[in-house]
Parts: C-alpha cells; sequence; structure tokens
C-alpha cells in the first residue's frame, strides 16, 4: 500500500506509514483521505504538533507524553477525549501516519 502525491508514489510500511518522513501538505490531505478523516483546524495544530516532535526529537510521543505536552500548550482542553475524537484509531499513531512520519516505536511507548 503506498501513497501517491503529485505522481510520485511514497514507500510505505505494511500498516501504511511512510517509511520517510514527508512534510508537505498535499502528503496529509492523501493520508487522510484514505483514512477516512476529514481535516479540521484542529487536526493541523495535532498534525503541526507531531512534526515538531519528530523533527526535534526523531521520534514522536506516546500517547501518555502527547496528551501531556499538549497540555502544556494549552491546559483549557480535554486532550484525552479530544485526540480520540480527532484521531479515533489510535490517536498517537494514526496523527503520525497523517502527519507523513514513519511509524511510532513500539506498542505502548518507548
Amino acid at each position: 500500500m503506498g501513497y501517491t502525491v503529485n505522481g510520485t508514489e511514497l514507500e510505505t510500511d505494511d500498516e501504511g506509514f511512510l517509511l520517510e518522513p514527508d512534510y508537505s501538505d498535499e502528503v496529509v490531505s492523501v493520508i487522510a483521505e484514505a483514512e477516512n478523516i476529514k481535516l479540521t483546524d484542529a487536526h493541523w495544530d495535532v498534525i503541526n504538533f507531531m512534526r515538531e516532535c519528530y523533527r526535534e526529537d526523531g521520534q514522536t510521543p506516546n500517547f501518555r507524553n502527547m496528551v501531556a505536552q499538549l497540555e502544556e500548550k494549552d491546559d483549557s482542553v480535554d486532550w484525552k477525549k479530544k485526540l480520540y475524537e480527532l484521531f479515533p484509531m489510535q490517536p498517537n499513531r494514526q496523527s503520525a501516519k497523517i502527519a507523513g512520519l514513519p511509524k511510532p516505536f513500539g506498542k505502548g511507548g518507548y
């Protein structure tokens, strides 16, 4: 399973995660459509957060750390609930996939 973005086939693993990160907005739209996610500004906020984490740390946070870090940025939101509303299929994994990032490490974190 791969994604075609602007005529280029992007390599993925067997779960649909990109093998190499792609930070283009076009890739987000293509993967979100494949995941049946209609993007909103709230989705983009999380996508940009995940991309920032990946650029800084070389990996994305597990769900617990994701919630904690987002709460530091904005504690007026119930992030556990909000993330599952935005990305119902394991928020840290699905948001990383849609952000155009490789598969996160481990099941429960690292």
